[in-house]
């Protein structure tokens, strides 16, 4: 089970892991609804090294990014629903838009995303590309999206349409 930690938390113990010459995996994301996609995604993500760490966006950067309906759940809850999963290792709250700021702070082995990220919209692939590291694209589970869930319990609360 994870640790939910500061940015300056993590960064300690990543310097220590890498110390210890273990590899450390990043990936990062709303997370807003966890859904199977998610948890199969991570341990993907975790058989890559030997840590995983995983950055979520607050609340403000999450409704920036999402619109005002989102986040659905908020960034505590979110940091410690992901951080009782198994495969993961560390959860750090970032509040700005991208997680570049945090990716170049750590500096990661291994940079992991979802296949519905091109390649050169990856953010943070040059800083770990530079550092020696290399960055992942993991493939996305059919038939999961948590833009998906949130429509259909919508579309659930506003019943069948009304016959004419």
């Amino acid at each position: 089970m994870g640790r939910v930690v500061s940015q300056d938390e993590l960064i300690l113990h990543v310097a220590e892991h890498k110390r210890n010459g273990e590899r450390v995996v990043f990936t990062n994301g709303c997370f807003d609804l966890l859904h199977p996609g998610h948890i199969r995604g991570f341990e993907q993500a975790r058989a890559l090294g030997d840590v995983l760490l995983v950055a979520i966006n607050s609340d403000s950067s999450v409704r920036f990014l999402k619109g005002d309906g989102r986040p659905i759940i908020p960034q505590n809850e979110r940091a410690e629903i992901l951080a009782a999963l198994e495969a993961v290792d560390y959860v750090v709250v970032f509040d700005e838009i991208t997680p570049r700021e945090i990716i170049t702070r750590v500096i990661p082995d291994v940079l992991v995303k979802g296949g519905d990220w091109g390649e050169n919209e990856i953010v943070g692939r040059e800083e770990v590309e530079a550092a020696g590291g290399r960055v992942v694209s993991i493939p996305l589970e059919p038939g999961y999206s948590t833009t998906a869930i949130i429509e259909g319990i919508r579309m659930a609360r506003q019943g069948p349409p009304s016959p004419k």
